[in-house]
């Protein structure tokens, strides 16, 4: 750990960030808006190194939403090729970092060769014990709900009676704490249909950095203001 992180306390144990503004970014810099998702990926993998110097436990980024199906078929095609170029590209860095991926969403729908992808990191880094990498790739934060009620509903031995505690389980979280601090970039101040239950005692930060700008000192800058943040759950 290096001497910043040791001075910042307390610490999120979970992490989830939106990583807006690749488009605008290219169009910033007059590029192609797939150059912008090509920046905001490379940039996904600096912020994995820079996070990992802190003993932060879980952290979730916002990869693809339902609503993002509404995109124009070349963004998302392109879309899907860098995911499965970035998977190539640097899953054996990310298993020797002892890191664990977990994917939250339906991979029902997905190219075949992008759930390939996807289901080959999640098995490769299945055993790691060190921070848990949720991507949420073809998420909704109300279909997560809805598919955990049908879980729920199939399940013999569904608890009773049926508490938050016991449904958060069907979640594809379930194995997760709820959110500590939810990150977005680029000056967009609202949820988006991300993480609608993990997220309703999350403490929120935004910043008008676009994602392939946000750095090192910005994940610090925001760490330290949820440092110095009171955080009650509803107490006085």
């Amino acid at each position: 750990m290096n001497r910043t992180a040791e001075n910042i306390l307390p610490l999120p144990v979970h992490i989830a960030i939106v990583p807006d503004g690749n488009g605008r970014w290219a169009e910033k810099h007059g590029l192609p808006r797939l150059s912008g998702h090509r920046e905001g990926v490379l940039n996904m993998m600096r912020m994995i190194q820079y996070i990992s110097e802190y003993p932060i436990k879980y952290v979730t980024f916002y990869g693809f939403s339902t609503e993002n199906w509404n995109r124009p078929e070349p963004e998302i095609n392109g879309l899907f090729k860098l995911v499965e170029h970035f998977v190539d590209e640097q899953l054996d860095k990310i298993n020797e970092k002892n890191i664990r991926i977990r994917h939250i969403g339906r991979l029902n729908g997905l190219p075949t060769s992008l759930q390939k992808a996807i289901s080959r990191a999640v098995s490769l880094t299945a055993k790691n014990d060190g921070m848990t990498l949720g991507v949420a790739w073809n998420y909704g934060g109300r279909a997560e709900i809805i598919d955990a009620i049908a879980k729920f509903t199939a399940d013999p031995d569904k608890p009773q009676p049926l508490d938050e505690k016991s449904f958060s389980r069907y979640l594809y979280t379930g194995d997760m704490p709820d959110v500590d601090l939810l990150i977005r970039t680029s000056n967009e101040m609202r949820l988006s249909n991300y993480l609608l239950w993990q997220t309703a005692y999350s403490e929120f930060y935004f910043t008008n950095v676009l994602w392939p700008d946000f750095g090192k000192k910005d994940i610090e800058n925001a760490l330290i203001d949820y440092s110095r943040r009171n955080r009650r759950f509803g107490g006085s």
